[in-house]
């Protein structure tokens, strides 16, 4: 029963941030890769508040798959590097904590635009 649930909520809290998602879609303006940075940005700064750490113990890979999550590893990478290494670690805490989601996007775009003809949409 443990399991289920932890399944539950992963899936309502991920379902709730892609909701947030679609709603900007529907009801802005924004483009696509403007709200993309926006859920970045605001992973980050919800965690520099304190704020989206609880949600990720409550809601585990519902929190952080999405690109919220991603802006949460972000920070906390950057905060841990700075805690170790000082001032210097904030430059690259962040990127060394998400260098494998940033090597497998680039990897799989890569394969991606070699097995299918890439194009722009009219």
């Amino acid at each position: 029963m443990d399991t289920l649930w932890l399944y539950v909520k992963a899936f309502v809290v991920g379902g709730l941030i892609c909701d947030v998602g679609q709603l900007l879609i529907m009801r802005t303006k924004l483009t696509n890769a403007r709200i993309l940075v926006l859920f970045v940005v605001s992973g980050v700064f919800l965690t520099a508040l304190g704020l989206y750490k609880p949600l990720v113990d409550f809601a585990g890979a519902g929190a952080t798959v999405p690109l919220t999550g991603f802006g949460y590893s972000l920070a906390m990478g950057a905060i841990e590097a700075v805690n170790r290494y000082g001032f210097w670690g904030a430059f690259v805490g962040g990127i060394s904590r998400t260098a494998a989601g940033i090597t497998a996007a680039i990897v799989f775009g890569l394969i991606n635009a070699l097995v299918f003809k890439p194009h722009a949409k009219p």
